[in-house]
């Protein structure tokens, strides 16, 4: 992207900072969080607020809650996920623990494998000169790669169904590559996961990066979890299942 991205110069060299790991004493509070929020929503990331973590539990008031900090707060998120700027800006300053979703298959997806297959995978696609988009990584062991969506035609006909689909009530049946497309979303940084102090996940390469197509990327990101499926026993000393 043209450095006219984010607008302002301040803002985003404010944004270098935090995706280089220095982040200034000054936006250790609201600022550098909001400046990375605005910037995913000007590449068009359509984002909602999210839970938060309460020490080593949720933000919300569910007992034992499955997802904590990885889920909307709204249960109107789809419809809610917006670019807007104003918008965020209310959300980010009236909400200032909150983390925050991009709701996918509206203009973009994720594929979102474990982070040393993402990680394997990342270095093939940069030395075979592939065009990669944003990517983020988590400390729960993933990594997140933003792509153009497949789309939501007019005809439901058209659009095509894949086994790798991954919503969010689906995540545990998808321990090796999981597409975020229709009716799922993910955490978009600057995020917190309970226990953690720093941002949980960050970006490894920031939203000024154009979205690619993702078929571009599949074959690279399949091969490499097969080889970490393959390293990986379950329990039961089965390896873990590719899903495709």
């Amino acid at each position: 992207m043209s450095a006219e991205f984010g607008g302002r110069s301040g803002r985003q060299g404010k944004l270098s900072q935090w995706l280089r790991g220095r982040r200034p004493k000054q936006a250790a509070g609201d600022g550098g969080r909001e400046t990375l929020l605005l910037a995913a929503a000007e590449a068009g990331l359509p984002l909602a607020p999210a839970a938060h973590p309460a020490g080593y539990r949720c933000s919300c008031d569910r007992v034992g809650c499955p997802t904590p900090a990885r889920h909307p707060v709204s249960f109107a998120w789809q419809t809610q996920s917006t670019t807007d700027r104003g918008q965020i800006e209310r959300w980010a300053r009236h909400q200032p623990q909150a983390n925050f979703i991009t709701a996918t298959g509206m203009t973009h997806d994720v594929l979102d494998v474990p982070l040393d297959a993402g990680r394997e995978a990342l270095d093939r696609l940069t030395e075979a000169g592939v065009e990669v988009g944003p990517v983020a990584e988590s400390d729960d062991g993933r990594m997140l790669f933003f792509t153009l969506t497949r789309g939501t035609p007019e005809d439901e006909d058209e659009w095509w169904p894949c086994e790798l689909d991954c919503h969010p009530e689906t995540m545990d049946e998808h321990p090796g590559l999981r597409w975020h497309c229709r009716g799922s979303y993910v955490l978009v940084p600057p995020a917190r996961l309970p226990g953690d102090d720093g941002p949980s996940v960050r970006w490894v390469r920031g939203p000024e990066h154009p979205l690619p197509d993702p078929l571009s990327l599949l074959e690279y990101l399949t091969d490499a979890c097969a080889r970490y499926a393959g390293d990986q026993p379950d329990p039961t000393g089965a390896a873990w299942p590719l899903h495709h």
